[in-house]
């Protein structure tokens, strides 16, 4: 396939739970992030509080089956098996329950009240996390591997992580990226199909989390609604921006598109303003679109 791969150095330990950490931020949002609840920040955390602890400390909060599952925020209440609580932890779903996740020091904590059908193992809407502060208090390193027809967009996605502090190194074409860093993949559909987290897209939301497909020419860009049916459908100059994790490894950040203009205007979208509480974002002509799609 013809890869650039270039590695992120430095990783580094964050603080731990039970030494306190600083700089942490809680956002409620619902429907996939079609409306904000509200966001509460927090400059000094207990070394004792948990996600659960510290979202009681700013909301209401009803919880059950032993504090494992929250029920409701704010009178915003689940309704199993239709809807549930969801968070993410710097844009990752962690593994264990909120009353058993710790708190590090900058890290972007997320609820979204959605369909429990949606099954999201990672989201774009905290960067510049899990880049800054890492996982669990950890930094891991990255891999950026970009195809070569894209020149113009990698040298973009290159500039962003070099704006929030990544240092970029360039590598030999074919290093891969391994299960023990984050990577992002810069590159057209017909570039990048051969990678995993492709893959993974293009067997659908239940296996990717990401509520977009692309035609297997590559053409054409698909934008899914909660259900999984086809909302809107891009062709020229589409991109795509998301993230697809998988088990415990780091999550793959995809910049796609349709052609490399597509991928250029994905590159673009490469900032924390429009990457904002977005689960994974499209990019047309006609602008921005938040994906899932949950207008009419």
């Amino acid at each position: 396939m013809g890869m650039i791969a270039a590695a992120i150095a430095g990783a580094g330990c964050g603080l731990q739970g039970g030494s306190g950490s600083s700089g942490v931020t809680v956002t409620v949002t619902r429907d996939f992030s079609s409306r904000t609840v509200a966001t509460r920040s927090y400059q000094n955390v207990r070394g004792s509080d948990s996600v659960l602890r510290l979202l009681q400390r700013g909301f209401r909060v009803q919880t059950s089956n032993r504090k494992r599952v929250v029920q409701a925020i704010d009178r915003l209440s689940a309704r199993p098996p239709r809807a549930s609580w969801f968070y993410y932890v710097n844009g990752i779903a962690p593994a264990l329950g909120p009353a058993s996740t710790e708190l590090h020091s900058g890290d972007r904590i997320w609820w979204d009240l959605h369909p429990t059908s949606a099954s999201t193992h990672a989201v774009v809407g905290s960067f510049p996390e899990p880049f800054v502060h890492g996982i669990g208090g950890k930094r891991f390193p990255t891999t950026l591997e970009c195809a070569a027809d894209v020149g113009q967009a990698c040298r973009q996605v290159t500039s962003a992580l070099e704006g929030i502090g990544v240092p970029v190194a360039v590598q030999a074409p074919g290093t891969g990226s391994g299960t023990d860093s984050l990577a992002v993949v810069v590159g057209t559909w017909t570039d990048l199909r051969g990678e995993i987290a492709a893959a993974l897209l293009a067997h659908g939301p239940s296996a990717s989390g990401v509520y977009a497909r692309f035609s297997p020419s590559g053409g054409r860009l698909e934008l899914l609604s909660p259900q999984g049916t086809v909302k809107r459908t891009v062709t020229r100059a589409g991109g795509l921006v998301a993230a697809v994790g998988q088990g415990s490894s780091p999550p793959a950040w995809l910049v796609t598109g349709t052609d490399p203009a597509g991928v250029k205007a994905a590159a673009d979208a490469l900032t924390a303003n429009r990457l904002h509480n977005r689960f994974a974002l499209a990019v047309s002509a006609g602008g921005d679109v938040p994906l899932p799609v949950t207008s009419r």
